[in-house]
């Protein structure tokens, strides 16, 4: 059963994208630019980096109904790049929690890569949650 989430609660993950990882989701999304393909060291796709606030709300059963994304730097094949989720508004229903999430990712300079929000849902499992 997931957990009631709470306003302020935050949660982060850290992956480092290898260029197997890239050639997947080339493969995956049809995306072949040549940023991504042909660099010696290639950059990572905007929503290969975008996985990381996706993974966090996976773990919580978070849908997502809208999701809003600023790509501020590029993301390269072997930069460690961690994101931290912030609950910033939660109002419970009898049937679902509905949610406000703030995310950034940043590099290993601390420099923000992406960042944005997300509105979604938590679906309760009963009324006594």
């Amino acid at each position: 059963m997931t957990a009631t989430p709470t306003e302020g609660e935050t949660r982060t993950f850290s992956r480092t994208f290898t260029a197997a990882d890239v050639a997947s989701f080339a493969d995956l999304s049809g995306d072949r630019g040549s940023h991504h393909v042909e660099e010696e060291e290639p950059m990572v796709h905007g929503l290969l980096t975008a996985t990381l606030p996706t993974k966090i709300g996976g773990d919580m059963d978070f849908v997502a109904r809208t999701m809003s994304f600023e790509f501020r730097r590029p993301v390269y094949v072997g930069e460690e790049i961690t994101c931290e989720t912030t609950v910033e508004s939660v109002t419970t229903r009898p049937e679902r929690h509905e949610m406000v999430v703030s995310f950034s990712c940043t590099n290993e300079s601390d420099a923000v890569a992406l960042a944005g929000d997300i509105d979604g849902v938590i679906f309760r499992e009963s009324a006594e949650d």
